[in-house]
């Protein structure tokens, strides 16, 4: 009695990876986006308060997460353009802007750790209330608002991961090309031998038209 080996249908071999793309390309819009939107708006709330003294007095003083420091909202703007252009590019462009992506994210992660102890904001706004260059702030404290703009910079960096590895199983932005990157060559209509200027071409030729 033989033996029957089942051969795999080549559609449930590519169902795999075309799988595997959908949800990372899903993932990764999502992490994308919320992280770019996350350090928008972290660095936008207040990162460290504490006191100068003015006058004898004390005078409160805040500092936005802007305030601190511009790079992570730079950043956040430069890794949505890549998450965007992701899509228009293909192969090794795609992978260098897939890089560029995650190396946003890196950097978010990192100017977010370095602000969150970050005190030359507020001392630059002691020094102006009280006129004295040497003057610094007093009672500082930090809020989590830091944090929470790294934890951006982490959604930042898993969307460019995912494109690092996924990327090539992604759409492109225009169906125009081929995946060879050549354009769809043009159909052009069949001429039609009994319109008239077909005939008057065909006797320009010399040939008969009404020749079988």
């Amino acid at each position: 009695m033989g033996y029957v080996t089942a051969v795999p249908h080549p559609r449930s071999q590519a169902a795999g990876p075309a799988r595997a793309g959908r949800r990372s390309l899903a993932v990764a819009l999502l992490s994308g986006a919320l992280g770019a939107a996350v350090v928008l708006l972290a660095t936008r709330q207040q990162w460290s308060e504490g006191t100068a003294t003015v006058a004898g007095g004390d005078f409160p003083l805040t500092a936005t997460g802007s305030d601190v420091t511009g790079v992570p909202a730079a950043l956040a703007i430069v890794g949505l353009a890549a998450l965007v252009a992701v899509f228009a590019v293909r192969r090794a462009g795609r992978f260098a802007v897939a890089a560029l992506l995650a190396l946003s994210g890196a950097g978010t992660i990192v100017a977010t750790l370095l602000g969150a102890s970050d005190t030359s904001a507020l001392d630059e706004k002691a020094a102006d209330a009280s006129g004295d260059t040497s003057a610094t702030v007093d009672s500082l404290t930090h809020t989590a608002w830091p944090y929470v703009a790294g934890v951006g910079g982490l959604l930042l960096l898993v969307a460019g991961l995912l494109a690092l590895r996924y990327g090539r199983l992604w759409p492109a932005m225009s169906g125009r090309y081929e995946r060879s990157g050549a354009p769809r060559p043009r159909r052009t209509p069949a001429a039609d031998p009994d319109r008239p200027e077909e005939l008057w071409k065909a006797l320009d030729r010399g040939e008969d038209p009404t020749g079988a």
